[in-house]
């Protein structure tokens, strides 16, 4: 079963919108199977963010990033990067569909709630860089069954 990588970053926290995108991941029919809530260290940062190391806005990432706890998880189910990708919108919230949470409730590109992972590589590295792998929990909920053929 494929497996995601998101995090509710700091704005989305402050906001209080943790609980609303939850929400939107486990009705869609995806497993939680990782979740931290975490004060994110520069050193966390700046490997997350390793990829946009030389661009400009490196250093305003990092710092945003490390600026107020954030929720890390990690979410499974069939499809579920690209389907995570649809629910989560447009990297600027500005140009995300309306029902996606960025379209929904975020007001710019420096603040656009959440990161997901694009590609199923990118989750496997994202998650082996947050999560342990006793942290995460294999299980099965009641209605999979109901969600798949």
């Amino acid at each position: 079963m494929e497996r995601t990588f998101l995090a509710i970053k700091p704005d989305g926290v402050q906001r209080g919108l943790v609980g609303e995108i939850i929400r939107r991941f486990e009705t869609k029919g995806f497993t939680l199977v990782g979740l931290k809530f975490l004060k994110v260290s520069k050193e966390l940062a700046e490997q997350h963010y390793g990829v946009h190391r030389e661009r400009p806005f490196f250093g305003s990432l990092v710092e945003f990033i490390t600026s107020s706890p954030v929720v890390a998880m990690v979410w499974e189910g069939d499809g579920v990067v690209a389907s995570a990708r649809k629910i989560i919108g447009a990297t600027n919230p500005l140009t995300s569909e309306p029902g996606t949470i960025r379209g929904d409730f975020g007001i710019n590109i420096g603040r656009n709630l959440i990161h997901g992972s694009d590609a199923p590589e990118t989750a496997q590295q994202e998650i082996a860089l947050w999560f342990k792998d006793e942290e995460l929990v294999n299980w099965q909920p009641h209605i999979t069954p109901w969600l798949h053929e």
